[in-house]
């Protein structure tokens, strides 16, 4: 299938945009509206989160599915579902008037994340250009790594004008009106050859999950992605523990956006000469390193912590799409997302809890945790060494 540089890079914008917004839209709004959803419903933040939490649960279950059919018929009409469901979704949860509503609400939310978020978008690009998917992914992440620096004073500036409620319904209506568009109209119907190459043509489909690679896979991702939601939720206050002012500690932590977006960068014009599992070896140290910075120094190596943490995190958000693809092929790529996946929302839906309890216990050494899991997230990665693929030219 030959498709134009124009086309691919109208394609890249398009998912780009769309999962900036069901990034902002979705997984950074209870940062945001948690705090006057808690109050108008007389409940405490926890209960808001523990909804949220139930939603993140919903997409493990959810997603090696949804892969799987992707794999099958590509993904442009699973998008644009999640569109539909997205806007439905935050719509119910601007009406809803009781806890029971707005938890079936968020339980909609979560069915469109696990249909419309990176995972999805991942495989919908690996169906239409196979193993030359590396550098739209990696695209796409471009875009959406300001999803929290764009959504999040929108949502701010609408909730404190028209309430939570009314920000919710703009979302649910730009859904409709900018996502729905792009995810129908804007990705091809074309799909690649690879989507009829015999997956074990039969039906039943036998492509090896519980493997030795996929397991230390897995593990990898779920311990970054843990470290990465709690440091999403907590990172001000523990920077604050640390010995950073109130106001030093919000402006270090506001820097982990664009460093994510800067290393992404780097990985798409350096690193992508080299093997992804480099890169994603190289991210998994960057936050160790930080942590015994910023416990030997304080306070003045704040800025220098969050640089760190959010480069890796950046760069990993990309290893998650790639790796799979060069070390198992294109072929059950989506499949194969969704049970890597699983651990690592399994673990996101108790990481701010868990984590919220290891800070008031522990204060700034809860890093000493968080540099645990990636440390052995990076013993993982190491040991793929003998899964590596025959890729000619990759180097490591």
């Amino acid at each position: 299938m030959q498709i134009s540089k124009q086309h691919r890079l109208a394609v890249i914008l398009a998912l780009g945009t769309a999962q900036t917004l069901g990034w902002g839209s979705t997984y950074y709004l209870p940062a945001i509206l948690a705090g006057p959803m808690a109050a108008e419903f007389g409940v405490s933040t926890s209960w808001i989160y523990g909804a949220f939490s139930v939603a993140m649960l919903l997409t493990a279950f959810i997603g090696p599915g949804v892969g799987h059919r992707i794999d099958r018929f590509g993904g442009r009409n699973i998008l644009t579902l999640s569109s539909l469901i997205f806007a439905a979704g935050l719509a119910l949860l601007g009406a809803a008037q009781h806890l029971a509503v707005f938890v079936a609400a968020w339980l909609l939310i979560g069915f469109g994340m696990a249909i419309g978020l990176y995972e999805a978008a991942f495989a919908t690009l690996t169906a239409i250009y196979g193993k030359e998917s590396r550098s739209a992914i990696t695209g796409i992440t471009l875009l959406a790594g300001f999803a929290s620096t764009v959504c999040w004073p929108i949502s701010a500036l609408v909730d404190a004008e028209w309430g939570w409620r009314a920000t919710c319904y703009i979302w649910a209506g730009a859904h409709l009106l900018i996502g729905l568009p792009l995810n129908r109209l804007m990705i091809p119907r074309e799909l690649g050859a690879h989507i009829t190459a015999p997956e074990k043509a039969d039906g039943s489909g036998e492509i090896a999950i519980f493997t030795r690679p996929m397991l230390l896979l897995a593990f990898a991702f779920a311990v970054t992605w843990i470290t990465s939601t709690a440091m999403a939720a907590h990172l001000p206050r523990i920077l604050e523990a640390a010995g950073a002012s109130k106001t030093a500690a919000i402006a270090a932590a506001a820097l982990v956006g664009p460093a994510q977006v800067a290393a992404r960068v780097l990985e798409h014009t350096v690193l992508r000469r080299f093997h992804p599992l480099l890169s994603a070896r190289i991210a998994s140290i960057t936050h160790p390193i930080g942590v015994g910075l910023l416990l030997i120094f304080g306070a003045p190596a704040a800025y220098l912590f969050t640089l760190l943490h959010g480069a890796g995190n950046g760069v990993m958000t990309i290893a998650k799409g790639t790796l799979p693809l060069v070390i198992f092929g294109p072929v059950g790529y989506g499949r194969r997302q969704g049970w890597l996946a699983a651990p690592a929302r399994f673990g996101q839906a108790g990481a701010p809890f868990v984590f919220a309890l290891l800070l008031e216990w522990y204060g700034q050494h809860v890093l000493l945790f968080t540099a645990g899991l990636c440390t052995a997230g990076l013993i993982a990665m190491l040991l793929l060494r003998t899964a590596e693929p025959e890729a000619a030219g990759a180097r490591i």
